[in-house]
């Protein structure tokens, strides 16, 4: 069964504000409809489209630089092609733990992680699985050490 674009685009929207809308699915679809109307043909963008994703993260950026309470950070893994490797993938991430450690709820997004371990023209190997399972652990372990026990860290990888 496949999804249409906007339900996507609204479970991606419900979890990424969701800190700050208390899953009120009827705000996410007020977001939807804002980044909606400042991009063209947004009906048929997908979540994990690039330009969708920056006019979600730049609304959020906003949001968050008003509320004292709640931090954000965005790491983009394909940002170049090394930024997935674990020693870059580390200090990405570092920076952005140490700009979310002063708030007590926070949102860290990860984006692009499966495509900087395969491109889309590429097959999955056994080699590129068990990087990106690699991967994934130490943005979880990271994330989990880095992170006051008080604080309320959602780690979203889209």
């Amino acid at each position: 069964m496949t999804r249409s674009p906007q339900l996507r685009r609204l479970h991606f929207l419900n979890a990424l504000f969701a800190p700050l809308t208390g899953h009120d699915l009827y705000l996410a679809q007020q977001i939807d409809d804002a980044i909606s109307s400042s991009l063209g043909e947004a009906e048929q963008r997908t979540p994990n489209d690039p330009a969708f994703i920056a006019a979600a993260v730049r609304l959020l950026e906003k949001l968050c630089s008003v509320r004292t309470t709640h931090g954000f950070f965005h790491w983009d893994a394909g940002a170049d092609d090394t930024a997935a490797e674990p020693l870059f993938a580390r200090a990405g991430l570092m920076q952005g733990l140490k700009q979310l450690a002063a708030f007590p709820e926070s949102t860290l997004l990860v984006t692009n992680l499966r495509s900087a371990h395969c491109p889309p023209d590429r097959r999955w190997t056994d080699r590129r699985q068990r990087n990106y399972d690699d991967s994934l652990a130490l943005i979880r372990n990271l994330a989990a050490a880095r992170t006051r026990r008080s604080a309320n860290l959602n780690l979203l990888f889209l």
